[in-house]
């Protein structure tokens, strides 16, 4: 079940000015030690201290073949790879300089196989969070400002509405299948939040 809330796009400038959107009210930020628990209780024969440890082997070996260079697929969840933030184009490939023309990397995460938009429409169910809903205050993975308690003072209400699947049909629902390949891309728009309505740069596009 993923609950979620509902925030008013304000920015005067915006094509969806004075349109309501939905955020996902995050509940809780698993890490690694707490993933390699809930592992551990799925009828395995590893330990949740072997687990973890593969997993943390996992995250190194990860980061040692970006920067190589590589990509980096595992199936039913992203295909990993490195991005470069430029700082503006340079005139000539004379006048090109990494001090001067590259703020730095990136990491980009794609989804691939169940995890791909049109995978997830068909399990996902949605529902209005409640004044009343809790959440742990790890929330903020999110990136949306989004009130926990799903009392958000702009959307006029606090009732919780019903629950519904999402289907592949469903309008914009299938529309950003692959959208995790620019996760990161607006780093560089420092004290910008493309996923707040307020921001200057919102269009209102969750991801």
């Amino acid at each position: 079940m993923i609950l979620y809330v509902l925030k008013q796009n304000k920015n005067s400038k915006s094509a969806a000015y004075g349109k309501f959107f939905a955020y996902p009210v995050i509940e809780e930020t698993i890490n690694l030690d707490d993933l390699a628990e809930h592992m551990s209780n799925h009828n395995t024969p590893y330990s949740k201290g072997a687990i973890k440890g593969m997993l943390t082997d996992m995250v190194s070996c990860i980061k040692e073949l970006l920067l190589e260079g590589k990509n980096v697929k595992i199936a039913d969840l992203a295909i990993f790879s490195l991005g470069i933030k430029n700082n503006g184009g340079a005139v000539s490939e004379e006048a090109f300089t990494v001090s001067k023309n590259i703020k730095g990397v990136k990491l980009r995460a794609r989804a691939t196989g169940e995890l791909i938009a049109k995978s997830l429409n068909l399990e996902a169910t949605l529902k209005k969070a409640s004044a009343t809903t809790k959440t742990s205050g790890n929330g903020g993975s999110n990136g949306g400002g989004t009130t926990p308690t799903g009392g958000d003072s702009n959307n006029g209400g606090s009732q919780s509405g019903g629950t519904g699947s999402i289907t592949p049909s469903g309008g914009g629902s299938g529309s950003n299948s692959g959208s995790g390949s620019n996760t990161g891309s607006n780093s560089g728009n420092s004290g910008n939040d493309p996923n707040d309505p307020n921001d200057p740069n919102w269009q209102g596009d969750i991801n």
